[in-house]
């Protein structure tokens, strides 16, 4: 699958639809967003059963506040609509892989158990 422009409308139902979301925040003029991009853009074609979308933080201004973007490439991951990785800078190649493993081998019940401890816990210190 090749990548795909995300806008702030289509974010929830990108998010609903698919299991795993990468999202490549970058601009035209950013020189370490031309060197990531052809990276993202391969990763993309090896992992076709998951949404690879780029953001032009140029055009889609309330979707990069929306997501607190200062620095760009950023990239955010989700899976199964729970922001797991949100890290400013290209990666390279081998860290992209690595990211993503990561990311698909996580236990997704522990995660979700783990989310809910945190929220109890801010819940008692309120």
């Amino acid at each position: 699958m090749a990548t795909i422009n995300l806008t702030m409308d289509a974010l929830e139902s990108t998010l609903e639809n698919n299991d795993m979301v990468l999202i490549d925040f970058w601009a035209e003029w950013c020189a370490p967003c031309k060197m990531f991009g052809p990276i993202f853009e391969k990763a993309s074609e090896k992992y076709p059963d998951m949404a690879f979308t780029k953001v032009n933080t140029e055009v889609e201004r309330e979707l990069a506040g929306a997501f607190g973007i200062n620095s760009i490439p950023t990239l955010a991951i989700f899976r199964e609509k729970i922001l797991l990785f949100k890290q400013p800078g290209a990666l390279p190649d081998a860290a992209l892989e690595d990211i993503i493993t990561q990311v698909k081998n996580l236990d997704m019940d522990q995660v979700r158990a783990e989310i809910e401890t945190q929220k109890e816990k801010e819940a008692v210190a309120e």
